[in-house]
């Protein structure tokens, strides 16, 4: 079983790697006590959203609803067949991670199958079960019995994801309305965004990013880097679009280059080593 469980481990740690440069990295730059958790909660996450996203010629319904059903099935029997599944049980019973999660992240993910516009109540229960959940999971994996530890940086462990979640649908506008139809932004009409509609987006994800700041500099040493440096490539990317017209997003997927990435990692490190926080 140890060999299954490392396999499995390994596989995670492969999707992570293959799906998110930017997220493989960041893990990487955890302590490493807290790597295998955190590659479990992305593999298992990263699967469910295919699901959703991209498997176009199949029952996506019937397989979220399978997929659903295994995860429980694998937590409460603590074993799985699925080696991302069998990764992620491992980390929900390993690190005490909710029920209540999982349940209000599998809701988002179907909500993905029958919505195409959202209105407020929505959309927060959408980010809530999508984003701030994720967040809240990797959270008790650094927290691992330090109940205070997890509560104290509850809040801004979600207004990270919540803010990550914006950036996204701001980067995806065009692909989100053209190949799947949908619109997060609540009274957000697609076909007449304009730089007024943006900029009022923009201000929610500053006040976003400024109260995850606050709990990123009372994270532990061993787990600050990583999340410091992912909300570094977020910040950048979130910049990158702000200097962009209402226009451009709407025709065209920003990103940040690769050697953006490795300056922002000698940044981050920098920053992180001198005790700047």
């Amino acid at each position: 079983m140890e060999l299954y469980k490392k396999n499995a481990l390994d596989i995670s740690r492969i999707t992570t790697a293959n799906y998110s440069t930017s997220f493989s990295l960041g893990t990487r730059m955890l302590g490493s006590k807290y790597r295998k958790g955190i590659y479990a909660i992305y593999g298992f996450a990263r699967f469910a959203d295919e699901i959703v996203d991209t498997f176009h010629r199949y029952d996506k319904e019937k397989l979220i609803r399978d997929f659903r059903n295994q995860t429980y099935d694998a937590i409460n029997s603590k074993i799985s067949t699925n080696p991302i599944l069998y990764s992620f049980q491992w980390a929900v019973n390993r690190y005490s991670i909710d029920i209540e999660m999982i349940d209000a992240f599998m809701d988002s993910m179907e909500m993905d199958l029958n919505n195409s516009v959202y209105d407020q109540n929505k959309i927060q229960t959408y980010i809530y079960g999508s984003a701030e959940v994720v967040g809240l999971m990797c959270l008790r994996v650094f927290y691992d019995g330090d109940e205070q530890g997890y509560k104290n940086l509850k809040y801004p462990a979600r207004k990270l994801g919540e803010a990550f979640q914006k950036v996204n649908f701001l980067r995806d506008m065009k692909d989100d309305f053209y190949n799947k139809g949908r619109i997060y932004f609540p009274g957000v009409d697609f076909r007449n965004f304009n730089d007024q509609v943006k900029r009022k987006i923009e201000k929610d994800i500053e006040q976003d990013f400024s109260e995850a700041f606050n709990g990123i500099v009372q994270l532990k040493p061993a787990a600050r880097f990583g999340v410091y440096l992912a909300y570094r490539y977020y910040l950048q990317l979130f910049n990158k679009i702000k200097r962009s017209s209402a226009g451009n997003i709407t025709k065209k997927r920003y990103r940040v280059p690769n050697w953006m990435k490795m300056v922002l990692l000698f940044k981050s490190y920098v920053r992180n080593t001198t005790s700047i926080f």
